[in-house]
């Protein structure tokens, strides 16, 4: 999706008749899926069995001309299919292959199988997320698949310069879906290492800053407010009206806080409480203190800056006949633009297109291997 945001022609290989089981994920509309609709914008979708002769042939012929490779099947199965990297490399030395798996091609368990839930637990995640006296608590959304998706597209895109501007050909790149997850958990490994400290559930309090948390209005709402710099704690004292806070000797510095969190919070809070959310806010603003509204998503649109940002974008669908509304992309580029051309298209929507126009299949080879076709 990434990719395909900033100009590349990403072609999605399905499978024949049912296509990929995200069709079927989350709510739908009509019968079809909302969460497909925005995870596959600016891709093109064709249909090819690749446990077929045939489909291994589109694959083959479709690598050609294609720069770079994205599979996530379970370790060895593209092989046992006869689509490996090897094979791959041989029609198109420039090939770049990315292959996401649970647990990466090495190690004792790269054999499993592996999705997001799963790595939001391995990585260290789940452990660390939650309050103390409860479970650990996985997250609300695909956190680590998402993650996968943006180191996937970046590593996909060093490997194709690396291509294009030193040795001019391809290579594979390969992590578990845990990896990216495990990297952007902060500073575990080294606190560990070097200090034998495990980081438990702390609820939104974070082990290297405070204060750090959420807090409640006089209206029942909420903010978030962070004040690891001096000048920010000091400035979130002023707009609540409890300088003696800085010079308490609880919350001198930002290790004796840490130290005093609890404390602090509770501080925090009752200051809080007898001010509304839009009251607050602008309390904060008047001197230069950091807060936010804590959003749900129909606060989201409804906030004016989310407008002014073009955050939320209204892309037409045909199949759902008429235009739906998608995170926009992220990124304003000066001269080179992204954009979201369409949404999710219908099954095999482009196998004309491609299969045909692009590859060279004939129409009567493609009816005899049960393809019903539809030109643009």
């Amino acid at each position: 999706m990434f990719l395909g945001d900033y100009g590349a022609e990403v072609i999605k290989v399905e499978k024949p008749h049912l296509g990929d089981e995200i069709r079927y994920w989350g709510n739908n509309k009509n019968g079809v899926g909302l969460m497909y609709k925005l995870i596959n914008r600016n891709k093109k979708s064709i249909t090819a069995d690749l446990r077929t002769k045939f489909g291994v042939k589109i694959i083959k012929t479709l690598v050609k001309n294609t720069d770079i490779i994205i599979e996530n099947y379970r370790k060895g199965t593209l092989e046992k299919w006869g689509l490996g990297y090897e094979t791959l490399s041989k029609i198109n030395p420039g090939l770049i292959m990315v292959r996401i798996t649970g647990f990466g091609q090495t190690g004792s368990n790269s054999h499993k199988p592996g999705f997001g839930t799963l790595a939001e637990g391995y990585a260290g995640f789940a452990a660390i997320n939650g309050y103390e006296d409860r479970s650990p608590l996985l997250p609300g959304f695909g956190l680590a698949d998402e993650t996968s998706g943006l180191m996937g597209a970046f590593l996909a895109l060093t490997a194709l310069h690396e291509r294009d501007k030193k040795s001019g050909i391809g290579q594979v790149v390969e992590f578990g879906i845990y990896e990216p997850l495990f990297t952007l958990l902060g500073p575990q490994v080294v606190d560990y290492d070097q200090l034998g400290i495990v980081q438990t559930r702390n609820g939104s309090r974070l082990p290297f800053t405070a204060p750090r948390n959420t807090y409640l209005t006089k209206d029942d709402k909420w903010v978030s407010i962070s004040g690891s710099a001096q000048s920010t704690f000091e400035r979130m004292c002023e707009a609540l009206n409890i300088k003696h806070l800085i010079i308490d000797p609880r919350f001198l510095d930002n290790r004796l806080r840490i130290k005093n969190s609890k404390a602090l919070d509770d501080e925090l809070q009752e200051a809080i409480l007898k001010f509304d959310q839009s009251t607050l806010i602008k309390m904060f603003d008047e001197v230069g203190a950091a807060v936010a509204a804590c959003y749900n998503i129909k606060e989201i649109f409804e906030d004016e800056h989310f407008k002014a940002r073009k955050n939320i974008i209204a892309v037409d669908d045909k199949e759902l006949g008429g235009p739906i509304k998608m995170q926009n992309i992220v990124g304003n580029f000066s001269r080179t633009p992204g954009k979201i051309k369409h949404t999710g298209p219908k099954l095999g929507q482009h196998n004309y297109e491609i299969l045909v126009e692009k590859l060279g299949f004939s129409i009567k080879e493609l009816e005899l291997h049960g393809y019903k076709l539809t030109q643009k």
